[in-house]
């Protein structure tokens, strides 16, 4: 794994001497040869590019390989290579953070009251942009996905999250936009009246965020500052590389202790990908890395959401009912009906809007506004219920949301066992209530409280 540089009596960062890989290179072809590489060689080599140790010709090479040898797309390679990405990630105060998370906890059914995360994976074929990627008592969710889809959809995934943190702790990992009009980091730049200070949320500033409201927006080229060294070289290549997959699974707050074998700070996520193929990699690559509690969708469109068109493809990984220190994966599909609501086609809900524009569409949606057999709004409010699903919080058999929560959980369950509709009634009271709203001010006023360094 790579060192961190030594720094000179006057206070200056030396270059660490280059690594050659190129013994590495020679074995990656042809496949299956005599002493072929590890999972472990790859992210060790990896490693070393956040540490700008390797030239650019041969971490070119190496991105090169994995993308035409196919390794870039098996879940222990993916595993092992978000695991030296983190250890690589600007080092977050966990002792506070876990404070912070601790002191805010509210369980609810299933859910312990932690962090959770919704992300979209950046994979197709081939490159259209360049992504700079970007469970202790004391949780987070993370919702997010690989991207790509080339669907150009509202700012599903972003909205949802913020939705999801009237009830939920967020911990949304994203970035600008890569292969779409508007990413999650623009669209949250053109926020009025007031955007939040997105680049102001740091591992100085985590923990304070999370004392004061429930959204946390973690722009990825603050907390993977190792990722510049590889940008230029991702910039170069017509192709989607290892780095397009592997963002999603190394969100920076999927904490233990140094050794990995603490309890994780990440309770949940959800992750969207844009290739039916990758989706079971996903989530064999998230159990191992010890995921319990996680969901990889892909819509039969190829749609790196829930889709509200038709049949969504999902793997949701749970605790093993048998042993809940293990767990188990199970396969199905979800249909717009599974939530109540009805099927929208895509193109209702493709705007392919400037940020400016989706901006003004998420205001009106906090606000109330849209109306409720809006194809957007009900594209969000499924996505939203997924999430709240995944985490367990669905799993209550009582509700006392507050104002506008008639108390009437919904029992029903659906594909997968889940209660879909339970997690729309949320939702939709998310919205109603204006707590969705509530949540987003606070978390707009506490980052713009935040300073620069």
């Amino acid at each position: 794994m790579a060192s961190a540089p030594p720094v000179t009596d006057d206070g200056l960062v030396e270059p660490l001497p280059r690594i050659d890989i190129k013994p590495l290179l020679a074995k990656l072809w042809p496949l299956g040869a005599k002493g072929a590489v590890s999972a472990d060689d790859i992210a060790e080599a990896i490693s070393h590019f956040f540490t700008n140790q390797v030239s650019d010709v041969q971490a070119g090479a190496l991105l090169m390989c994995l993308h035409f040898t196919g390794l870039d797309r098996q879940a222990e390679v993916l595993a092992k290579t978000a695991e030296c990405m983190l250890k690589s990630a600007a080092k977050i105060d966990q002792n506070g953070l876990r404070a912070a998370i601790e002191g805010k906890r509210r369980k609810e059914g299933g859910y312990g009251g932690g962090l959770v995360c919704l992300c979209l994976c950046c994979w197709s074929p081939f490159r259209i942009g360049v992504l700079l990627t970007s469970h202790s008592p004391c949780f987070k969710v993370d919702i997010v996905g690989t991207g790509g889809d080339s669907h150009n959809t509202f700012n599903i995934s972003t909205t949802s999250s913020i939705l999801a943190s009237s009830l939920l702790l967020i911990a949304k990992h994203g970035n600008k936009a890569s292969t779409s009009k508007s990413g999650a980091a623009d669209l949250l730049a053109c926020m009025q009246p007031q955007p939040p200070q997105i680049g102001r949320i740091r591992p100085d500033t985590i923990a304070d965020l999370y004392r004061e409201t429930n959204y946390g927006f973690l722009f990825a080229p603050v907390f993977h500052p190792g990722m510049r060294h590889v940008a230029p070289i991702r910039r170069e290549l017509p192709w989607r590389t290892i780095f397009n997959l592997v963002g999603p699974l190394a969100n920076p707050t999927d904490l233990r202790g140094e050794d990995r074998a603490g309890e994780p700070l990440l309770e949940a996520r959800m992750i969207g990908v844009a290739r039916k193929d990758i989706g079971p990699v996903f989530a064999q690559a998230l159990e191992l890395a010890g995921a319990r509690k996680a969901m990889v969708v892909c819509g039969d469109e190829e749609l790196d959401e829930i889709s509200c068109a038709g049949d969504t493809l999902c793997w949701r990984i749970q605790p093993d009912p048998a042993d809940p220190a293990k767990s188990v994966t199970e396969h199905f599909r979800l249909h717009p009906r599974d939530f109540g609501l009805p099927a929208h086609a895509l193109s209702e809900v493709s705007p392919g809007k400037a940020p400016e524009e989706n901006a003004a569409i998420l205001r009106r949606i906090l606000a109330g506004e849209v109306p409720d057999d809006d194809p957007i709004l009900h594209f969000v409010l499924i996505n939203t219920a997924a999430l709240f699903v995944v985490s367990g919080i669905c799993e209550a058999e009582s509700s006392d949301l507050g104002f506008g929560d008639d108390g009437v959980v919904i029992t029903e369950r659906g594909p997968g066992g889940g209660r879909w509709k339970e997690g729309v009634r949320r939702a939709r009271w998310a919205v109603k209530s204006g707590e969705a709203a509530r949540k987003w001010d606070a978390f707009v006023q506490v980052t713009n409280r935040f300073t620069d360094y």
